[in-house]
């Protein structure tokens, strides 16, 4: 969950990216004072501070996997989007959220309770995390990824919490799987069950007037999620480009810590660096559905078919090039 201000409700739980396998992250990392570690990236830094937690071993795993993380964000383009952010962890004794982006049954334990990205003083990533969480556990959970996601955005404000929380819903399971976090096919079947749960939660507000209401947050994540899906497969198509490459270049002309634009403003800047009206015809067309937004179209595209409620995935050689373009792995270094 991405939020401005400290009056944002602080009860809406947010999605995110998860951490896999044990490999080396590709960051370099300087260990600071205390429970501060700085993870740099070029000429960015992510500091990451562990609060409250004496034992120094428990601190080093959990500022490993934070790196682990990074260095899945690191595949949407290279680099960190921010010269400079933070995350902050902290031990809490919470036993579930039931959140969108989760994996698992609704009301199992939790790795990760809660999650939220501010931007009220400077931009921070502050998770909350299980004491008796193991590293293999925080690694299997999508939350740290898709706070981190969230630093690819400016501050969307209320109209804009679809598009912020549907980039980073989609992100928390194409970096996962780039990074070697997921399985590929096992990303697709996520964002399927993600969809799923979207569409179950029915009509009501049009996307774009929902805010910050907790009915429709399901709607919220994954129909969001659907829009930067169908964006980025438009991109490839129309384009010969692709989502990760037009955010990148926002990065560089646009994005700072106290970055803020309306809805409307910011596709209409992603439309201009990437030379095209992709996000704007379809930013108006998802603002005012009522339903969850149509799959058919994205998953032919994609060879994607669900039969028996399980996803089958086509062996059509264009559809396999496509799936494999935004999941298969990729190394984490600038490119």
């Amino acid at each position: 969950m991405a939020a401005r201000l400290p009056s944002l409700p602080t009860l809406l739980v947010c999605a995110l990216l998860a951490c896999g396998t044990g490999a080396a992250p590709a960051v370099a990392q300087d260990v600071a004072q205390d429970n501060e570690r700085v993870i740099r990236v070029g000429d960015a830094r992510l500091r990451v501070i562990v609060e409250g937690v004496a034992d120094r071993e428990r601190v080093d795993e959990l500022q490993r996997w934070i790196a682990e993380c990074a260095d899945a964000a690191l595949t949407a383009y290279g680099r960190l989007p921010l010269r400079e952010a933070k995350v902050l962890i902290r031990q809490s004794r919470g036993t579930g959220r039931g959140s969108p982006g989760q994996s698992g049954r609704r009301g199992d334990p939790s790795p990760v309770p809660w999650g939220q990205t501010r931007r009220d003083d400077g931009v921070s990533v502050l998770l909350y995390v299980r004491p008796d969480a193991g590293i293999d556990e925080l690694r299997d959970d999508w939350t740290a990824v898709h706070e981190l996601s969230h630093l690819f955005h400016p501050y969307l404000g209320e109209d804009g919490r679809w598009l912020a929380e549907g980039l980073a819903s989609y992100y928390q399971n194409v970096l996962r799987a780039r990074a070697g976090q997921l399985d590929g096919d096992e990303a697709w079947r996520r964002l399927d069950a993600g969809f799923a749960r979207g569409r179950n939660s029915g009509a009501g507000m049009p996307l774009g007037e929902i805010g910050w209401s907790r009915a429709s947050t399901m709607r919220i994540y994954w129909g969001g999620a659907m829009f930067w899906l169908e964006a980025d497969l438009a991109l490839r198509r129309e384009r010969r480009l692709d989502l990760d490459t037009v955010l990148s270049r926002y990065s560089r002309c646009c994005l700072g810590s106290n970055s803020e634009a309306t809805p409307e403003e910011f596709v209409a800047e992603l439309d201009r660096l990437g030379g095209g009206k992709v996000f704007t015809a379809q930013f108006r067309r998802y603002a005012a559905m009522r339903e969850f937004p149509p799959t058919q179209n994205a998953y032919r595209a994609l060879g994607l078919d669900k039969q028996d409620g399980r996803l089958r995935f086509s062996d059509r050689a264009d559809a396999v090039r496509l799936r494999r373009a935004i999941m298969q792995p990729r190394a984490a270094a600038a490119r």
